[in-house]
């Protein structure tokens, strides 16, 4: 099964195929166009590159978030119009969950954390002991402070969060906050694909005409709205 993936939860935009647990191809770019501007032009020179066309595709993955509001609806919208346009089963995927997806059977927890504006975080720690992964804190929205508290185990952070907020993380937990490499802090599409894949092979496609994303906290508007 071919599952084209699409990640713009963050400024770095994410594309990728899979075919069953197999990458087949993959782009990333983290530049100033906005993700209306470029994320079709992507899935086209993606599909190009590959050398398929959509209706090699058989389904379609895509994350809900936590990230940036405008960029979650725009790829949910991207997806959206695809599984319309197409007919084929679509999926969403957990922001957090791709990124801890980087860092597989890692010996410390895993901690993904986006920048959430206001001083704030999204963020989950998962363990991985052995072939599961552990969710040890649900994805949720908090400060910095509150989180660093609630880590009380030696733990792995990674995303932009983690490094926006490094020194206070680093401050607080000591020896016990270790910061992966950068270029392990953005989701990726392929990871979006083959989460996207189990999903849809396990008969837990989603219902495009429902699927929402996942924003752990009100937009900006909505707040100021008093909704």
């Amino acid at each position: 099964m071919k599952i084209l993936g699409i990640d713009t939860s963050t400024m770095m935009g994410a594309v990728g195929i899979v075919d069953g647990m197999e990458p087949v191809a993959e782009l990333r770019t983290n530049i100033s166009v906005t993700h209306s501007e470029r994320l079709m032009l992507h899935i086209d020179g993606l599909l190009k590159s590959a050398m398929m066309s959509l209706s090699d595709i058989d389904g379609f993955a895509v994350s809900l978030g936590p990230g940036s509001f405008t960029g979650l609806r725009i790829g949910l919208a991207a997806v959206k119009g695809l599984a319309y346009a197409t007919g084929k089963p679509v999926a969403g995927v957990g922001t957090l969950d791709v990124l801890a997806d980087n860092l597989p059977f890692c010996a410390y927890q895993v901690c993904p954390a986006l920048d959430a504006r206001k001083k704030m975080v999204y963020a989950a720690v998962y363990s991985q002991p052995g072939a599961e992964r552990i969710t040890v804190l649900e994805p949720s929205v908090m400060s910095p402070d509150e989180l660093a508290s609630l880590v009380t185990a030696k733990t792995v952070f990674t995303g932009e969060g983690a490094k926006v907020y490094r020194d206070l993380l680093a401050g607080r937990l000591g020896d016990m906050a270790v910061f992966a490499p950068a270029i392990y802090g953005y989701p990726t599409g392929t990871a979006v694909a083959l989460r996207g894949h189990e999903e849809i092979e396990a008969g837990r496609a989603s219902d495009p005409s429902t699927l929402l994303p996942l924003y752990i906290r009100k937009p900006d508007v909505e707040e100021r709205a008093g909704y």
